[in-house]
């Protein structure tokens, strides 16, 4: 086996978790609340912060403002797949997102969520 093959078959059986996570600012306590099928993304959204590009414009100001080491990364919750054909994960995903905004109201000076309707 060439070594692209052998590292193909190990990202094969990288486990993907899904979940829902926050990023904090530890110096106001402002958050953003996410749900993703695929919580490794976490670094992906990091890598927007810090190359200046993230949607969020308030989130990127304040990460520009307040720095980097400002900032942390946690896991809220990881929903386990089920092998059922029925079970929606992204359905799954969006309603646990919805939950945990709802619990934490990251709005307005407690986040950076925008107000859905």
């Amino acid at each position: 086996m060439s070594r692209r093959q052998e590292l193909n078959q190990i990202y094969k059986e990288i486990k993907i978790e899904a979940g829902v996570y926050q990023i904090r600012n530890t110096k106001n306590g402002k958050i953003w609340v996410a749900g993703t099928n695929n919580l490794k993304t976490i670094n992906g959204k990091r890598f927007e912060l810090q190359m200046g590009t993230s949607y969020n414009k308030t989130l990127q100001q304040e990460w520009k403002e307040y720095g980097e080491d400002a900032f942390v990364f946690e896991i809220l919750e990881k929903i386990e797949p089920k092998e059922d054909p029925y079970y929606d994960l992204k359905d799954v995903i969006s309603k646990r997102e919805a939950f945990w905004i709802e619990k934490l109201e990251p709005f307005g000076e407690k986040g950076y969520n925008s107000v859905r309707k």
